[in-house]
């Protein structure tokens, strides 16, 4: 196990890295092209912190309830789960981003509020909160919350201050393979100290 800080740099990288390309960042994207920034950013805030406390939770409970080896061997088998989710890509990008389109004019509150609601919806069973999970069962719950919070929302203020002109440079397509090959690089290393020890 990894230091504290180790284990939430650990945790910022690999969510950090999930995060780009995935349908929830898209809708960012889409919200921050459409709304004020400041509420946008606070949705997202809320959000990330909320649903990663709830991956993490479950997370830290299953590492508690099972042996480190078995542990580690499913973790390096759900991030090689997450390399080939990334991979095979999503579909849902343009409805998240039509879902955006479509919105009226919000602000204030209610705007923070639908940001929030929108995010945690498009999170919900996505990549992140499976990478969360196995770094919860190895690594500890609160450095995983921290990293973890920090790598999503740090991903997601890159899609609403640089989105467009990365957008129009690097297709979709290479982002979801360079992730998947981190994903896939960090699965095999997680595997492979685990059967080693």
């Amino acid at each position: 196990m990894l230091t504290f800080l180790g284990a939430a740099a650990l945790a910022f990288g690999a969510i950090f890295v999930a995060e780009f390309g995935d349908k929830s960042q898209l809708l960012i994207l889409a919200l921050a092209t459409r709304y004020a920034a400041r509420p946008v950013v606070i949705g997202l805030v809320l959000a990330v912190a909320i649903i990663q406390g709830i991956s993490v939770g479950i997370g830290a409970v299953v590492g508690a309830a099972l042996p480190t080896v078995i542990v580690a061997i499913v973790s390096g088998v759900a991030f090689l789960g997450v390399a080939a989710w990334t991979l095979l890509g999503s579909d849902d990008d343009a409805e998240a981003d039509d879902q955006a389109s479509g919105r009226r004019r919000l602000a204030g509150i209610s705007l923070i509020g639908t940001v929030a609601a929108t995010f945690i919806l498009a999170e919900l069973g996505d990549k992140t909160m499976l990478a969360t999970f196995a770094l919860a069962a190895t690594q500890g719950a609160l450095p995983t919350w921290i990293g973890s919070t920090a790598g999503e929302v740090g991903a997601n203020l890159v899609a609403v201050v640089v989105g467009r002109q990365i957008g129009d440079r690097l297709s979709a397509r290479m982002v979801r393979i360079g992730s998947a090959v981190l994903f896939a690089v960090a699965g095999v290393a997680v595997l492979v100290g685990a059967l080693l020890a």
